[in-house]
């Protein structure tokens, strides 16, 4: 049986999370990539053009919401959750909504909320 395989794109910029977090999603049969800030998924999104992409807000070079953008002008059909651990920046929230924004996740996260996403929208 030769079912496409599904790709999932992690990017932040905790490296044990990542890490963490892409051996969970292995474990669920995904091919996962990882980027570490938000220029790195951009590029990485470009190159592998991931099923779905869960984007941390708070990075080094360019934040979450800003490389959604990118990502969504390059890919409008680009299905991406962001995580966040602080509060959110309302203006860019609403933006980023607007701009169907799958979801927004705070961290710490659990598996189980990992797992229902990924079986709904990826």
């Amino acid at each position: 049986m030769a079912a496409t395989q599904k790709t999932i794109l992690i990017v932040d910029d905790d490296v044990d999370l990542l890490e963490n977090t892409a051996f969970m999603i292995k474990g669920m049969g995904y091919d996962v990539f990882t980027a570490r800030d938000g220029d790195e998924g951009v590029t990485r999104y470009k190159d592998v053009k991931p099923n779905l992409t869960f984007m941390d807000i708070r990075m080094p070079k360019m934040d979450g919401y800003d490389a959604f953008f990118k990502i969504k002008q390059y890919d409008p059909h680009a299905k991406v959750i962001l995580i966040t651990a602080y509060n959110q920046d309302e203006k860019k929230y609403l933006k980023a909504k607007s701009m169907s924004l799958v979801d927004a996740i705070s961290k710490p996260y659990s598996f189980d909320t990992l797992e229902e996403l990924i079986n709904k929208h990826a």
